[in-house]
């Protein structure tokens, strides 16, 4: 639910007809056959995909869900504890959802889009989206990606957490890696309407032959559509008034996403702003029929944890999380899951904001300029890490006279910890000149 995706059960890797949108685009820079390593799998790497930089890097190799007194992993456990406190197996013997937070981080293409229903030619699917190592394999972009394979092997209750990556802007809310939270519930007839008429779930039934709607998929009849609603926004609805209070205002939104239908987004009033929290929807019929679950019905969640412990824990910088300070550690050291405070800013250094201006060669106009964004914005986080607080591409422009292109990008440098000289951002801002001239073979202006 925190993405959009695509189910070709004939699919098990990027069609040819989106492998020319997705090459990298100038091939330079890229690297040898040696394998690809990353949670006990091993994958050769295609030298014309392949874009997992080494910034990307050095964030798979923290786990911060898993690192005491992280605000993140205070925020993993709180919501965990909701679920198996208020969903119990019959007689209360054990939590009803299976938490999952050991999934393997590369995933193949058809896990991660396909399974899902995301169209081929979909955006997310762009190597300036996604993060490639070959034509199969790629860094998760959403817990969704562990969907099709859980249910395929019988898990009808789980909750899914853990990081993924994307290639995204840089700025104060986005990182190329951050971490969500995904939830599937599934029901039988009885298990569905067992609370509705208890002993009489017989005269329900779960599919029909009808036209699809905007309440309701093709093959479910009416009582399933009203009750997998009810059940859903009530689960959910529990959930954000265990985090935000029990008198938060909420409001429901309709949206799409390609693999629930109908989909919603909840959206709570906080901090006297509306602040969207999850996405969610009724699992579409052909994917569970597709993953040997088609006897029954369900919904999914997911949540994206950063947003969430930015405003409850009032974080201002998405890049905090990933600080290794004491003065910011130690303000969640030791608090217990359900306690909130409100983060003490340390300390502010001033902003040194520089710009990055270049002619591209004639070989990356032809194969896609759109796609050099994401590579340069792996370059300066890889260069700069976080001294680099935010990017912006604000121009581009043809000269006529000798059909060149320009782009500029502005580059704010600002450490969160300690002052940062002029000379140090020169230094680091120079270094990533270099760098793009030998990947990519531009020339500074």
């Amino acid at each position: 639910m925190c993405c959009c995706i695509h189910f070709n059960a004939f699919s098990a890797g990027v069609p040819d007809s989106q492998v020319a949108s997705i090459h990298s685009p100038t091939g330079k820079g890229l690297p040898s056959s040696v394998p690809f390593e990353l949670d006990g799998l091993s994958i050769s790497p295609d030298l014309d995909l392949f874009n997992v930089s080494e910034g990307v890097k050095s964030l798979l190799r923290r786990r911060l869900l898993r690192e005491n007194g992280n605000p993140l992993e205070l925020l993993k456990r709180r919501i965990i504890a909701f679920f198996d406190t208020n969903y119990r197996k019959p007689r209360g013997s054990s939590p009803l959802f299976t938490v999952c937070e050991d999934e393997p981080r590369l995933v193949s293409i058809f896990d991660n889009f396909d399974s899902l229903l995301i169209p081929a030619d979909h955006p997310s699917r762009r190597a300036s989206d996604t993060y490639y190592v070959n034509h199969d394999y790629c860094l998760r972009a959403h817990t969704s990606a562990h969907q099709f394979g859980l249910l395929k092997q019988g898990l009808d209750n789980f909750l899914v957490v853990g990081d993924v990556y994307r290639r995204d802007e840089i700025d104060r809310t986005h990182f190329p890696c951050f971490h969500q939270i995904e939830g599937v519930r599934l029901y039988a007839l009885h298990e569905l309407f067992a609370e509705k008429r208890p002993g009489m779930s017989r005269m329900f039934s779960l599919f029909e032959e009808a036209e699809r709607n905007e309440l309701r998929q093709e093959r479910h009849s009416m009582d399933t559509a009203k009750c997998l609603e009810v059940q859903l926004k009530m689960t959910l609805e529990s959930l954000c008034q265990s985090l935000f209070g029990p008198n938060v205002p909420m409001r429901w939104t309709s949206c799409y996403f390609p693999f629930t239908h109908p989909s919603y987004e909840l959206e709570v009033f906080f901090n006297d702003n509306w602040l969207e929290v999850l996405g969610c929807g009724i699992i579409e019929q052909k994917l569970l029929n597709s993953a040997g679950a088609g006897s029954k019905v369900g919904w999914a969640f997911g949540i994206g944890l950063e947003r969430l412990a930015m405003v409850l824990y009032g974080i201002p910088d998405i890049r905090l999380f990933w600080s290794k300070d004491s003065g910011f550690l130690s303000q969640f050291t030791g608090l217990r899951m359900d306690e909130v405070i409100k983060y003490k800013t340390i300390s502010k250094q001033p902003q040194l904001t520089m710009d990055l201006s270049f002619w591209l060669p004639d070989l990356i106009k032809q194969n896609g300029v759109d796609a050099l964004k994401a590579d340069v914005y792996d370059v300066i986080r890889s260069l700069g890490g976080d001294i680099v607080e935010q990017v912006n591409f604000f121009d581009q422009f043809e000269n006529k006279k000798t059909g060149k292109t320009s782009q500029t990008y502005r580059i704010i440098y600002r450490s969160m910890e300690r002052p940062l000289s002029k000379e140090e951002a020169n230094a680091i801002h120079k270094a990533i000149e270099e760098e793009l001239k030998q990947k990519f073979g531009i020339e500074m202006r």
